[in-house]
């Protein structure tokens, strides 16, 4: 929580810092990464668990539960697509639906706990703990995305296939429309990665200083540090939504760059 000796904007300012090294675009976000790598360990730990303990009888309650979200996100996927690679395209939705969904998730540690932790146990005086804040990790994901996206279209359409879509579309194959169906095309490739990442960005860096505008409040004394974590409960409760929709958006459009790939013009 805030303390005496800090202001509004100083407080946010700490919280708002990475553990980095280096600068400019050569910095690493070394908390990101950690809590990423960390985070992405678990999800798999917690799906071997599952599947370790799974039976072809009467599932068991965790069983069920990840066999409920299983076939939630396959019939997701087999509304959109419809190539050769449903199960490598389910896979990929599952996963990155899981990963964003628990990076999203940190959001609701308290920050000022957080922080305690890291300096007075790791010696850190900074660390972020929502990767999905940082605008570097959704850029990564939707990155892997669009290469996926650029690498099903060569696969399904070969190579002269893709770059005559992209010379050739949508106005016409006249030779003096190539560069007009280039640079329509090349604005439609750069803007997906795009939107992908800055819409969770966005929505879960917004959720984070929302949370941190609350615990400003707690350095108005009791009365502030009540109404702070009256306010904060509220706003987890709403952020539940937040944090499952935008995981569930991420993985949607996933499915959807993927199903476009495979789509002839």
């Amino acid at each position: 929580m805030a303390t005496e000796n800090q202001t509004p904007t100083s407080y946010i300012a700490h919280h708002l810092t990475f553990n980095a090294s280096g600068e400019g675009f050569w910095a690493f976000h070394w908390d990101t990464i950690a809590v990423s790598v960390l985070l992405g360990v678990l999800m798999l730990a917690l799906l071997r668990w599952v599947v370790s303990g799974a039976t072809s009888g009467v599932p068991g309650r965790r069983q069920a539960f990840v066999e409920l979200v299983i076939d939630f996100v396959d019939d997701q996927v087999k509304g959109i697509y419809h190539g050769d690679s449903h199960r490598f395209v389910a896979a990929t939705a599952l996963t990155v639906f899981l990963w964003v969904l628990l990076m999203n998730s940190m959001d609701f540690l308290p920050v000022d706990l957080v922080a305690a932790f890291h300096h007075y146990v790791l010696g850190q005086e900074n660390f972020r703990n929502v990767p999905t804040a940082d605008v570097n990790t959704t850029f990564a994901l939707a990155l892997s995305v669009w290469l996926l996206m650029i690498y099903f279209s060569i696969a399904v359409k070969g190579f002269g296939g893709w770059m005559y879509e992209l010379f050739c579309t949508p106005f016409g194959k006249n030779p003096l429309l190539w560069i007009p169906n280039l640079l329509f095309n090349l604005v439609e490739l750069i803007s997906r990665p795009l939107s992908h990442s800055l819409r969770l960005f966005g929505n879960m860096y917004a959720g984070e200083i929302i949370f941190l505008l609350l615990w400003t409040m707690a350095g108005a004394g009791l009365v502030g540090t009540v109404a702070s974590i009256v306010l904060a409960l509220g706003w987890s409760i709403f952020h539940i939504l937040i944090v499952a929709l935008q995981a569930y958006i991420f993985m949607m459009l996933t499915v959807v760059y993927i199903a476009i790939a495979h789509e002839h013009h």
